[in-house]
C-alpha cells in the first residue's frame, strides 16, 4: 500500500521536511526545534500591561509572542511595546494577529516579525449569503481578493517580516462555503488562495495553520493540506506549520483536547511550531506546549 501523501512512513515517526522561516532571530521548520509559542490577553492599547505579560512569556519558555491586534490604534501600539520591552532586554519575536482590517495589517508589519492573517476575514465581510457562483465569477472575487491582499504581501517581502496564513475553521468566507462547505477542504482551498498570491510575488516566509475547535476538523484539514502542498511542490521542503487546537479550554480538560489534536499530528510529523490554546494566564500553556513538543522531537530522532 502507498503511503498517504502527508506522511513519509505510516510506521516511523519522521518529521515532514520543510524549509526555514526565520521570525526575527528564531527559525521555524528546517532543522530547528519545534518552537513554542503563546499569546497575551491584554488590551493591546495597554503598553505596560502587555509588555509585563509578555516578559513573563518569555521567561517562561515561550519563543514567540503573539499580540492580537484587531484595529489600527492597536497595531500603532506595537511599537510602543516593541519598543518598550527592548528597554528591558526582552528580545523575543512579535506576532501580530490580524482579523478584519488590512490597514492593521499593514501598520503591524512595520513592528513586528511577523504577521497572521486569517484568509476567511481578511478580505471578506461573512454576511452568510447563499450564492452560487459561475467558474467566472469565483475567479473575479479571488482576483478581488488577491489585490487586498497582495499590499501587505509586498510590504512583509520588503521589510523582511514572515506570515502566517492561519485559517480558522469558524470564520470562513462565504465564497468558501458556498462552493465547498464548512469543511477541512474548504479550509485548505482558502488558505491556497492566499498562499498563490504570495508566489506569484516571490514572497515564502509563510508558515501555514488549520485551527479547528474541533480536533478531528483540524486534524483533517493539516494532513489534506500537507499533501496538497506535496503535489504542488513534489519532493521539496513544504512551507511550516504552525499546529494547534483553539479554544482548547482550561484545566485538565483543555490539556486533554489539545494533546489529542496536536499530539496526533506531531505522530504524523507534521509541526513546526505550537501553541497550547488554554483559557488560563498565557504562561500556563507553556510546559503543556514543551511537554508535547519533546515527546515527538526525542521519536522523531530515534525514527530518523
Amino acid at each position: 500500500m502507498q503511503d498517504p501523501a502527508f506522511v513519509s512512513s505510516l510506521f516511523l515517526g519522521r518529521r515532514r521536511p520543510t524549509r526555514e522561516v526565520r521570525v526575527g532571530g528564531v527559525g521555524i521548520g528546517g532543522a530547528n526545534p519545534i518552537r513554542i509559542q503563546s499569546m497575551t490577553t491584554t488590551d493591546t492599547r495597554d503598553t505596560i500591561a502587555t509588555s509585563d505579560q509578555a516578559e513573563r512569556m518569555a521567561a517562561g519558555g515561550c519563543e514567540i509572542v503573539r499580540i492580537t491586534a484587531p484595529a489600527i490604534t492597536d497595531a500603532e501600539n506595537l511599537q510602543s511595546i516593541k519598543a518598550e520591552l527592548g528597554r528591558r532586554g526582552v528580545t523575543v519575536p512579535l506576532v501580530a494577529d490580524i482579523h478584519f482590517t488590512p490597514n492593521a495589517a499593514m501598520i503591524a508589519a512595520q513592528f513586528v516579525e511577523k504577521v497572521r492573517i486569517n484568509p476567511g476575514n481578511y478580505a471578506d465581510r461573512k454576511k452568510f449569503e447563499v450564492r452560487e457562483y459561475t467558474d467566472t465569477e469565483y475567479a473575479e472575487e479571488i482576483e478581488r481578493v488577491a489585490d487586498r491582499f497582495r499590499p501587505l504581501v509586498l510590504r512583509c517581502r520588503e521589510s523582511g517580516v514572515a506570515m502566517r496564513i492561519g485559517t480558522n475553521h469558524g470564520s470562513l468566507s462565504d465564497r468558501i462555503m458556498n462552493r465547498h462547505g464548512d469543511t477541512p477542504l474548504g479550509m485548505v482551498e482558502s488558505a491556497l488562495e492566499f498562499l498563490d498570491v504570495c508566489e506569484d510575488e516571490g514572497f515564502r516566509e509563510i508558515v501555514f495553520s488549520m485551527k479547528a475547535s474541533n480536533p478531528q476538523v483540524a486534524i483533517h484539514a493539516y494532513r489534506l493540506l500537507a499533501a496538497r502542498l506535496e503535489a504542488r511542490n513534489p519532493g521539496q521542503p513544504g512551507y511550516p506549520f504552525h499546529v494547534g487546537v483553539t479554544e482548547a479550554g482550561e484545566g485538565e480538560d483543555g490539556r486533554v483536547k489539545s494533546a489529542i489534536g496536536i499530539g496526533a499530528l506531531l505522530e504524523d510529523g507534521l509541526g513546526d511550531t505550537l501553541r497550547v490554546s488554554l483559557t488560563e494566564d498565557p504562561t500556563a500553556e507553556i510546559p503543556v506546549a514543551r511537554a508535547l513538543a519533546l515527546r515527538s522531537e526525542l521519536r522523531w530522532a530515534e525514527d530518523s
